[in-house]
């Protein structure tokens, strides 16, 4: 049989570093409809959140990142910003790989609770979230974290924060 780039044994999970900031841009620039941000701004979330993020590499090519952090007043809850799986590496079940991958890698131990935000429409994203907590056998709760109007002036969608735990 012959492997293809999505073969489950060609991916590599691993810690950011500086050094992947460009390639994360790049692939976030692919994956609409993430919000973009600047090359400085996923520097520092490969640099200074890197033990909260993820690469998935196939071929030694970024196909797949996650950038999370903990909430700096909730050090059990585990914050996602974004999930991004390149168009060549969808459909293969990445995102969620991804996502265990945090919550089990050393380190997240005490990680009881996962938060992100999503679009209303965003009906991906929902279903990689709501299938996350049932493999892990637990609740979620959802509410209007930043409204289309009271905080984005109409110019951008409500973000619906998802809570998922405790785990």
């Amino acid at each position: 049989m012959t492997k293809t780039k999505s073969d489950e044994s060609d991916i590599k999970f691993r810690h950011p570093t500086s050094k992947d900031g460009l390639a994360v841009n790049q692939l976030i620039g692919r994956c609409p409809p993430l919000d973009t941000n600047s090359v400085y701004c996923n520097l520092l979330q490969c640099s200074h959140w890197s033990g909260t993020s993820v690469c998935a590499e196939i071929d030694n090519r970024i196909m797949g990142f996650i950038s999370g952090y903990r909430v700096p007043d909730k050090q059990d809850h585990l914050f996602v910003w974004q999930v991004a799986v390149d168009a060549e590496a969808r459909g293969k079940g990445l995102a969620g790989r991804m996502l265990r991958e945090l919550v089990n890698r050393p380190g997240s131990e005490n990680i009881r609770f996962m938060q992100t935000t999503i679009n209303p429409d965003n009906q991906a994203s929902w279903a990689l979230f709501e299938s996350l907590a049932a493999e892990l056998n637990t609740s979620t709760q959802r509410e209007c974290l930043f409204g289309r109007e009271s905080h984005f002036g109409g110019r951008h969608d409500d973000e619906i924060m998802l809570t998922i735990g405790p785990f």
